[in-house]
């Protein structure tokens, strides 16, 4: 689908948290993808805040997020993408949601600047949410 949007955790994160690009990222939802890998770093890093388990899962369902396991062959594109990306240090869960995106042919929200260096590289329209529109 062309007018889907994959979100990194850190947008989510920039949402939940109420930080400088949350507003980009709630205009994608309801429906926006998100990774069972960026899912899991969502999670981890809210619960690590102290944010209760079950008021997480409630936020989380709320988000109305489009969550998509990853595949053997989103794998297999984050593997290969670990060459051209570990200049810029991206983790598993980064190439995760770049691989989801590169899938679904999807536009990617995150708000790690970084990632807008590969975007002609990978292919990916890829938007900044802490930078202004």
């Amino acid at each position: 689908m062309e007018n889907d949007v994959v979100l990194d955790s850190s947008a989510v994160l920039a949402l939940l948290k109420a930080e400088r690009g949350a507003d980009q990222v709630a205009q994608a939802l309801p429906g926006a993808l998100v990774s069972t890998v960026n899912l899991a770093e969502i999670v981890s890093k809210l619960h690590e805040d102290g944010w209760p388990t079950a008021f997480i899962s409630d936020v989380i369902e709320r988000l109305d997020l489009r969550v998509i396991s990853f595949s053997v062959e989103q794998a297999k594109t984050a593997g290969i993408m670990r060459i051209s990306t570990k200049r810029l240090g991206l983790s598993l869960g980064d190439r995760a949601c770049l691989a989801l995106a590169k899938e679904r042919h999807a536009a990617v929200l995150t708000a790690d600047g970084a990632w807008c260096q590969l975007a002609s590289d990978l292919g990916l329209r890829i938007t900044n949410i802490r930078q202004p529109i």
